[in-house]
C-alpha cells in the first residue's frame, strides 16, 4: 500500500468555493487509483488549503494526469468551484504541480497535467498524447473563428462576453467595475447635465467650466499648453499616437512647400540644408483619403487628410512648419503656416488632431492592439494545449482580451455604439479605414527596433516612447530569448513542432489574410524567427497597448486637443477664420462630453488589472523558467526606477512605458 498526499488549492476570486462533492483520480504509466471523493468538514471555501490522502495498492509510476469531478451535494445542491492548481506529494518523495486556473462545474471533468512544460514530440506516453490531442480538439469547438468584415483581421465566434467560457471572461470583481457604462462615467465626471445639448461651446474657456475635479498633472498642461506649438510637435512623438512621424528626405509632390513660406521657421536655412542634417518630419494621413465624415446628431461631421512638416530645432524641439489639409493641392486648398493668422493656423491644427483622432483610435489602437492580440489570444487557445511552453508564456498576455473586444465591438463601433454615434470616422468610413490599415500591416511595423529604422528616428532628441520602449521591448526579448532557448534548443525542434507551427499558420491565415508581402511568417524555420515573432506579441499586448491606449483621457479629455469629430469642412482660403468659426467648427457640447465619457471609460483603472512581468498563476514548477520569471522582473523594476529619475526632470513626465503602468494584456 502507498499513499499519494493530494493538496488543492481553491481560487481566492469571488463564489470561487463550493459545497459540491469534488472527486480526483490520478493517472501514471503504469495504473490510475480509484476514483477518491475529497471530503472535507468545511466544504472548498475561497482561499483554502486542503490536504487529503490518496490510498493505493501499487505505485502508479510516473504521473500523466489528474481528473478532478464535480457532483451535486445530496443530489441537489451545486455550485461550481474555482480550482488554482493540485498538487501531489508521491510515495517516491517527489512533488508534483498540477495547474487548473478553471472553473469546474456540476457533472463535469477536468483533465490537469503537470506543469514541467512539454513539447507534442516529447510528450510520448500514448496516454498523454490522447490527452493532448483531446484537449487541443475541444478548445478548437469551443474558441472559433469568425469573419467580422472582410478584409480585417477574423475574430472570436461570439456575440455576447456571456457565451465565452468561465475561465477567459471578466472576474466577477473587473466585471462588475467595467459594467459601469458611458453613461455612469458621465455622472462620475459630472457631465450628466450636459450629454443631449447640441449648442456649441460659447467660448475654448467655457470647458474648464466642466472638469471634473479628479484630473491629474497632465492633464492640466495639456489644457494649458495645447495650442502652443511646441506641444503639438511634441504629440508626434510622445502623446497618443507616436507611430506616425517619420524622417522626411524628399518633400512629396503633393506637398508644395517652398523655401519661402518656411524660413521664419528655419532660422535662414532652406528646406534641403535641413533635410540633408536629417531635421525635417512628416506625418502624412493619407490613409483618410476619400473617407466622408459621420453624421453625428443629425449633423454632417468633417474630415481631412492632412500633410504636417516639422522641424526639429536647434533645442531638440519638433516644431511644425507647415499643414496642407487635403491631399491634392491647389488654390482651394492652401498650406497653413505659423506665420499665418493665429486663427487659422490654430483651425489648422485643430483639423490635424481630429485626423490624428481617426488614425490613431481605427488603426494603431484597435486594430494594431486590439484585434492582432485576440488574434494572437485565439490562436493560442486552438492550438497550444496547456502543456506547451509558448502557452504557459502567452497566458498571461491573453488575460480578458477577448471579453474587452467583444464588449468593443457591440458597445463602442457597432450601429448605435459610442464611436459611431460621436467619432467623425464612424459607419461605412470606419470599416473602410479598418480594411485599408490592415492592407497596409507590415511585421516590421511591428516590431519596435525595425519601426524606428523605417522612420527614421534613431535619433530624434527627447522622443521618450521610443528611448522606453526600446529598453522594454529588449527586456522582453532577453526573457524571451531565455525562455525559449530552454525548450527549442536548435532550430530542428521548432520545426518539428507541429502545434507550433499550425498556431503561426493560423495567424497568418486568419490575422494577416495570408498577405505573405506583410512579412508575417507563415512557419517557423529557426529558434531566432520565433524569439522575434513572440517578443512582438508579448510588446503589443503589452507595452504598445500602454502607449497607445492609457493617455486617451489625459490627451484627449480637453476636446480641442482631440476632437472627436469636426463640424465644418476646412478653409478654402486663409483670412478668413475666426474665434467664432473655430468653436463653430468644434464639436457640439453634446459630442464633447460623451466623447469625454467614453475616453475616460477606456483609460479607467481597474483594481483586477496585472502588471507586465506579474505572473499570478503558478504554471510552472521547473527551476530554470521559475528563475528567469525573477529576472525579468527584477529588470523590469530596474526600468521603472530609471523612468522615474527620468521623469523628475522632466516638465511633462512620460510615464506610460513604466513598467508599473503597463498591463500584461489587453484588458482595458
Amino acid at each position: 500500500m502507498v499513499i499519494y498526499r493530494v493538496t488543492a488549492h481553491t481560487g481566492n476570486r469571488l463564489l470561487a468555493g463550493t459545497t459540491s462533492h469534488i472527486s480526483i483520480q490520478l493517472r501514471g504509466t503504469e495504473a490510475e487509483s480509484e476514483e477518491h471523493n475529497l471530503k472535507h468538514i468545511k466544504g472548498f471555501q475561497q482561499g483554502s488549503v486542503h490536504t487529503f490522502e490518496i490510498h493505493c495498492k501499487a505505485s502508479l509510476g510516473e504521473l500523466i494526469s489528474v481528473k478532478l469531478y464535480s457532483k451535486p451535494f445530496m443530489g441537489l445542491l451545486y455550485n461550481q468551484w474555482f480550482c488554482d492548481k493540485i498538487s501531489v506529494n508521491t510515495p517516491e518523495g517527489d512533488t508534483i504541480l498540477f495547474p487548473c486556473y478553471c472553473w469546474l462545474d456540476c457533472n463535469e471533468r477536468l483533465v490537469l497535467r503537470p506543469a514541467k512544460a512539454s513539447l507534442v514530440f516529447q510528450d510520448t506516453n500514448p496516454i498523454a498524447q490522447r490527452q493532448r490531442t483531446r484537449q487541443r480538439e475541444e478548445q478548437q469547438k469551443l474558441f472559433r473563428w469568425r469573419v467580422y468584415a472582410e478584409g480585417t483581421p477574423q475574430v472570436i465566434d461570439c456575440d455576447t462576453a456571456l457565451a465565452l467560457p468561465a475561465e477567459v471572461r471578466f472576474s466577477f470583481s473587473k466585471e462588475t467595475e467595467f459594467y459601469s457604462s458611458a453613461g455612469k462615467q458621465l455622472a462620475a465626471l459630472k457631465l450628466t447635465g450636459l450629454a443631449g445639448s447640441r449648442r456649441s461651446w460659447e467660448s475654448i474657456s467655457q470647458l474648464e467650466e466642466i472638469l471634473c475635479e479628479n484630473i491629474n498633472k497632465t492633464f492640466e498642461y495639456i489644457q494649458e499648453h495645447w495650442d502652443e506649438d511646441e506641444f503639438f510637435g511634441y504629440q508626434f512623438l510622445n502623446g497618443l499616437n507616436p507611430m506616425m512621424i517619420q524622417r522626411c528626405s524628399k518633400l512629396p509632390e503633393n506637398f508644395p512647400v517652398t523655401d519661402e513660406m518656411v524660413k521664419a521657421s528655419l532660422s535662414g536655412s532652406s528646406l534641403e540644408q535641413e533635410m540633408k542634417k536629417g531635421n525635417i518630419f512628416l506625418s502624412d494621413y493619407k490613409m483618410l483619403d476619400g473617407l466622408v465624415g459621420n453624421v453625428v446628431s443629425g449633423r454632417q461631421q468633417y474630415l481631412t487628410v492632412p500633410l504636417v512638416l516639422l522641424y526639429c530645432n536647434t533645442q531638440g524641439m519638433m516644431m511644425p512648419i507647415a499643414i496642407q489639409l487635403r491631399q491634392k493641392p491647389s488654390k482651394e486648398n492652401p498650406i497653413f503656416l505659423p506665420t499665418d493668422s493665429k486663427a487659422d493656423w490654430k483651425l489648422a491644427k485643430i483639423f490635424v488632431r481630429n485626423a490624428e483622432f481617426g488614425v490613431h483610435e481605427v488603426d494603431f489602437h484597435l486594430l494594431r492592439t486590439h484585434l492582432l492580440s485576440e488574434v494572437f489570444t485565439v490562436a493560442t487557445l486552438r492550438h497550444l494545449p496547456s502543456p506547451h511552453p509558448l502557452y504557459k508564456l502567452l497566458f498571461p498576455h491573453t488575460r480578458y482580451t477577448l471579453q474587452i473586444n467583444i464588449m468593443a465591438r457591440t458597445d463602442l463601433i457597432s450601429k448605435d455604439g459610442a464611436i459611431t454615434m460621436y467619432a467623425g470616422v464612424g459607419g461605412e468610413s470606419l470599416e473602410k479605414l479598418m480594411k485599408r490599415a490592415t492592407a497596409s500591416l507590415t511585421y516590421s511595423s511591428l516590431c519596435l527596433p525595425d519601426n524606428i529604422s523605417e522612420r527614421g528616428l534613431e535619433k530624434v532628441p527627447n522622443y521618450y516612447y521610443r528611448d522606453d520602449g526600446m529598453k522594454l521591448w529588449n527586456i522582453i526579448n532577453k526573457f524571451v530569448e531565455a525562455f525559449l532557448s530552454h525548450y527549442y534548443q536548435h532550430d530542428e525542434l521548432v520545426q518539428k513542432d507541429t502545434e507550433l507551427q499550425r498556431w503561426i499558420s493560423e495567424i497568418f491565415t486568419n490575422g494577416f489574410l495570408g498577405r505573405a508581402r506583410s512579412g508575417i511568417p507563415s512557419s517557423f524555420q529557426t529558434l531566432e524567427e520565433l524569439i522575434k515573432f513572440v517578443t512582438m506579441v508579448i510588446f503589443t499586448a503589452s507595452a504598445q497597448h500602454a502607449a497607445v491606449n492609457n493617455g486617451q483621457f489625459d490627451f484627449g479629455g480637453w476636446m480641442p486637443n482631440y476632437p472627436t469629430a469636426l463640424r465644418k469642412p476646412p478653409p478654402k482660403e486663409k483670412g478668413q477664420t475666426t474665434e467664432g468659426a473655430i468653436l463653430e467648427t468644434l464639436p457640439d457640447v453634446s459630442t464633447t462630453v460623451n466623447g469625454m465619457a467614453v475616453l475616460k471609460l477606456l483609460t479607467k483603472d481597474s483594481a483586477d488589472h496585472y502588471p507586465l512581468g506579474y505572473f499570478p498563476e503558478h504554471l510552472y514548477d521547473e527551476d530554470v523558467p521559475c528563475k528567469l520569471i525573477k529576472d525579468f522582473q527584477k529588470d523590469l523594476r530596474e526600468l521603472s526606477d530609471l523612468i522615474e529619475e527620468r521623469n523628475k526632470k522632466l516638465e511633462l513626465p512620460y510615464t506610460y512605458l513604466n513598467p508599473k503602468n503597463v498591463d500584461n494584456s489587453v484588458a482595458i
